[in-house]
């Protein structure tokens, strides 16, 4: 079976002239190299095909695959995590991980909180602001906190990202609009633990992996999972694998929103909770980081004692199982006991 990689490799970018914080979501070698690997011990063949515009050229060239393992992010627009998708599903190519609506949905933020609080799942009270102005309409009681609607690895987000006054709000809104050139999400700012789930598998057949709890050290920036504290997490973030009542309700809410928005394959939901302990949805990453290190969808299989390669093997047998084609050196995840939560 002939596997084809897609991805967005960090190095080429940063070699085009894009800065460190522009190219923060895109892929490191090793991440590639790692997950080919895992690939090729499972005994698929690997191709490695790189972003949009090479599948596009490859595509054109005749090329085809039996499936194609998908992390690739994109670079532009609200759309930029489902253009692969879109076009492999053009051609009739099975991918792993979700499809091209549920991508371009869970990107924005801000129309992702619609559907999960149509769903009557908790996630704090918020407003999407699209210009300065917009500011002076939210009724949200203070603390709040900004950041942009379409952004990952923290990118945005910093000490300032907590807001308590309606001047703090418009600087903080008037800086982020400017500077990622979209809308900001301003949300009511949940003062309790935050988690991260682990989740493989799809719809309502989705299992958790575990969840941690994200743990800021004093040296940290304060009160947020910024981009400076993900960066120096070594130093800065401790990740503790937590099993008590409220990880469990964490957990409840997290495979409720990532069933309910048709997320597959594999990633991860971010909650924190509210005063009063109950775990709120923050958003969802259906196409998660897979670095074996520092990614936090490894790290919580790391905690659990789940081996990169069987993380990657589960992650395969969910695409496989929609496509109608099955791989027998993977075991079920259904069966399994100890690794899931």
């Amino acid at each position: 079976m002939k596997i084809g990689i897609t991805y967005d490799l960090r190095d080429d970018y940063i070699a085009l002239g894009f800065g460190d914080e522009e190219t923060a979501e895109f892929d490191r070698l090793d991440t590639i190299e790692a997950i080919e690997s895992a690939l090729q011990d499972l005994g698929l063949e690997t191709d490695r095909i790189g972003n949009v515009r090479s599948l596009a050229a490859r595509l054109v060239a005749g090329d085809r695959w039996d499936m194609v393992f998908n992390i690739a992010e994109g670079l532009r627009g609200f759309g930029r995590e489902a253009q692969v998708p879109a076009l492999l599903d053009a051609y009739d190519i099975p991918y792993t991980f979700s499809d091209a609506l549920v991508l371009a949905l869970t990107l924005h933020k801000g129309m992702t909180k619609r559907v999960i609080r149509d769903l009557g799942i908790p996630t704090p009270d918020f407003a999407v602001i699209e210009e300065p102005s917009d500011c002076d309409g939210v009724q949200i009681p203070f603390p709040l906190f900004a950041k942009p609607v379409a952004e990952g690895t923290g990118k945005g987000i910093d000490a300032a990202s907590k807001i308590r006054t309606r001047i703090e709000l418009r600087s903080a809104c008037e800086r982020l609009l400017s500077e990622f050139d979209q809308p900001v999400l301003v949300e009511a700012f949940m003062p309790g633990r935050e988690f991260t789930v682990g989740i493989v598998g799809t719809g309502r057949a989705a299992r958790a992996i575990g969840c941690i709890e994200v743990v800021l050290r004093k040296e940290a920036e304060p009160e947020a999972y910024s981009y400076w504290n993900k960066k120096k997490y070594d130093e800065l973030v401790e990740y503790r694998l937590v099993e008590d009542e409220m990880a469990g309700r964490a957990i409840e809410v997290a495979l409720a929103a990532w069933a309910g928005l048709g997320c597959r394959d594999g990633g991860r939901v971010d909650l924190r909770a509210d005063g009063g302990g109950v775990p709120h949805f923050l958003e969802v990453n259906p196409l998660a980081g897979l670095n074996p290190v520092v990614s936090d969808l490894p790290i919580i299989c790391t905690l659990k004692g789940m081996a990169y390669g069987h993380l990657i093997s589960l992650i395969m047998e969910s695409a496989l199982a929609r496509a109608g084609k099955t791989l027998n050196l993977i075991p079920s995840f259904q069966s399994l006991s100890g690794p899931l939560a």
